[in-house]
Formats: C-alpha cells, structure tokens, sequence
C-alpha cells in the first residue's frame, strides 16, 4: 500500500498530479492518505492513528474513486501491547511494566534534549528478554530472580523546543541486577536509535553484566 498526505480530504476524486502518480505506480492497490495534523513525513513511519483512509486503485493503475475512511483515525495513542501481552514475568518493572518502558525512554531523551516530550510510544515487536537468578539455599525448589533485561523496538513521536516533532525508529534496552538481597539494585537504559531488535538482542547478555561492576542508576 503506497501512502500520501494531504491537509485535508475532498469528496470525489481528488485532483492531485502526485495522487494519481502514486496511483499509476501501484495498480489493482490502495494509497493511504495521511493526516499531516500527527505526521510529517508520509514515506517514514506512520502510526495506524495518522491514516485518514485509502482510495482503491484499478488494474491500470487509476483512481477508482472508492474511499474507504479508517475508523481509528485520531490522535496517535501509546501501543505496548507487544511488551505486556507476552507471558513473561515483568515484575522487575513493578505494577505498570509500560509505564515503566515510556518513562524509561522519556528520560533516555531528556539526557539529550532537556525539554523533550514524548507524545507517543508504540512497540512495534515482542521484545527481547533475558532473566537469570539463583536457587534459595533453603529451599532448592524456588529460584530467585537476580537479574533482568529486555530490548524492545520502538516507534515514537517526541517534541522539543528547537527542534519540533520529529519521528524516532529504534530499539530501548533495560537491565537490572541486584534484584535479590543482599545487593544493592543497579539499573543501566540504552537508547539506540536506527538498530534492529537482532543487533540490541545480540547484545542483551554482556550488557547486563557489564553493569555488574559500575556503581550508580539509569545511564545511558
């Protein structure tokens, strides 16, 4: 499905050269028209929200005038279901394992832009996990957890002062150790942006020992 934005959608078909371009370049398919009111650039990332609807191309490659509206058109809402669905333990991210994620990536960015907010975050694929522990001296049947991780691949959108909306692609590492007694818990963030969830998966493990070591919280 080829995509184009338009301010504003107009009954019939719409007499856009650019329009029927796309059309032309993708017959017997659908052209999405974005609402640039939440997206800037319609050849990036495009939340399922920022769609108005499609128009249906024929055969040869013309408008055939059928709209169809999308009903989940609005507003671009927060999307974790991708990280709270699996059935895998997040206890280590307390009650609200999403809110934990966003605030997460929220702080990552404010280390780089003191101002930054974030108006939406969608994870876009299961994440990576990583869990490891220690069996209870006393009893050999129960395994404490002492330390965890995750990667998870994010879509979002973030405004600053200087620079605007801008539209992020990447993956938001956390891990944590110490999480059984004695030691004191240790958390460490990585925020990698234009990386795929095999590279930051490929580096869950010695990223979760490399923290061993290092005194202090949430880094980057």
């Amino acid at each position: 499905m080829r995509r184009f934005g338009l301010r504003s959608r107009r009954k019939g078909i719409p007499d856009e050269p650019a329009l029927r371009a796309a059309a032309a370049e993708n017959p017997g398919g659908r052209i999405a028209e974005i609402d640039t009111t939440y997206i800037d650039d319609p050849n990036g990332y495009v939340p399922p929200e920022a769609i108005r609807g499609t128009w249906s191309v024929d055969s040869n490659g013309k408008l055939t005038g059928e709209y169809q509206k999308n009903p989940g058109h609005g507003v671009p809402q927060d999307d974790f279901s991708k990280l709270t669905d699996p059935d895998h333990w997040l206890g280590w991210l307390g009650d609200d394992p999403a809110s934990a994620v966003r605030n997460g990536i929220e702080e990552s960015l404010r280390v780089q832009v003191a101002d930054a907010v974030v108006e939406w975050v969608k994870i876009l694929e299961t994440p990576r996990f990583l869990t490891g522990g220690r069996r209870r001296s006393e009893d050999e049947q129960i395994m404490l957890v002492t330390r965890a991780a995750l990667a998870a691949p994010f879509a979002l959108s973030v405004r600053t002062a200087q620079h605007g909306r801008s539209v992020l692609l990447g993956v938001f590492s956390w891990a944590a150790v110490n999480l059984a007694p004695p030691g004191a818990r240790r958390d460490r963030h990585w925020f990698d942006l234009g990386v795929g969830l095999d590279w930051a998966g490929e580096r869950l493990e010695e990223r979760i020992y490399e923290i061993d070591g290092e005194g202090g919280t949430a880094g980057q």
